[in-house]
């Protein structure tokens, strides 16, 4: 972390000031989370923790030999219907931390030899992040990686400057109708667009040292069936709007979880050639490719 310790109090502060008529996540839900009001993610004012500790299924410049440490939050904003982790960010599996036992997970984590701090959904909870570092803040040395379904707002990103390393969004449509027909997200392409560029103001392009990404802006992409993601606009906005540098995990893994088998169209795998088509058209556009 780069911020000071008063510094970071300060934003901890104002963090906790977004739960009293909830506006933490763009959906601006307006529950008082502090009395353990519920908007869409479902969670009040404790952050529910599914599981945590070393991850080896993340990109391999977040995992090399060590490890990613993986925290995965219960609850999320968004509500895709093919979620592949339903159980935790729909069904809530896990169980409520207080702000001192989620930092006695962080040194855990630390302890264990990974080589980062992995939030997995931890838009929702940002206070609660902020605090349990806080806590550690001189014992505590990993870089803070910040794994997100890319539907920010930017006044919780804005409190986050100095703290996170890495950025680590999806971008999951490039068209706002799918995105609520899929996710009820009827804004999701305008927020991801300007939550992108503030974490790319805030860090950078990624740097990558000895094959370990040190800091920077990583975005994800999974390509969907039938090119209901507009893939290609995707990779254009991140060109055009973001950095020709950026590097992008283009993602083949798609298959119909949770409530997909309801939508047909959503109801088969991602096939090779629709998963080709997009690797191709980004490297003719020149982004780097990560995986």
């Amino acid at each position: 972390m780069k911020i000071k310790k008063d510094e970071l109090k300060d934003h901890i502060v104002k963090a906790y000031s977004l739960l009293k008529e909830c506006r933490l996540c763009p959906r601006n839900c307006g529950v008082n989370r502090l009395k353990e009001q519920k908007g869409i993610c479902m969670v009040g004012k404790k952050p529910i923790v599914s599981s945590y500790g070393l991850h080896f299924g993340e990109e391999r410049v977040l995992v090399d030999f060590k490890g990613s440490g993986t925290v995965f939050f219960g609850g999320c904003p968004l509500r895709c219907v093919y979620c592949q982790n339903y159980s935790i960010s729909q069904l809530l599996t896990g169980k409520e931390v207080s702000n001192p036992q989620l930092a006695k997970i962080f040194l855990s984590i630390q302890r264990q030899g990974a080589l980062n701090l992995n939030l997995v959904t931890p838009t929702h909870v940002v206070p609660m992040i902020l605090e349990a570092l806080y806590l550690i803040y001189d014992d505590f040395h990993l870089p803070v990686v910040y794994n997100t379904g890319g539907y920010d707002a930017l006044d919780t990103l804005l409190l986050l400057d100095g703290i996170i390393d890495i950025y680590m969004p999806d971008v999951k449509y490039g068209d706002n109708k799918k995105a609520f027909k899929y996710s009820l997200c009827p804004d999701y392409f305008d927020v991801a667009k300007i939550a992108i560029k503030e974490m790319h103001r805030q860090v950078g392009d990624l740097v990558v040292e000895n094959g370990i990404a040190r800091k920077g802006l990583l975005i994800r992409h999974l390509v969907l069936p039938n090119g209901l993601a507009d893939s290609i606009k995707v990779l254009n906005f991140i060109k055009d709007e973001v950095s020709t540098s950026a590097h992008v995990n283009i993602m083949d893994q798609y298959h119909p979880a949770y409530k997909a088998k309801e939508y047909p169209e959503l109801s088969r795998n991602v096939t090779l050639s629709e998963f080709e088509e997009v690797v191709m058209y980004a490297q003719e556009i020149g982004l780097p490719r990560v995986n």
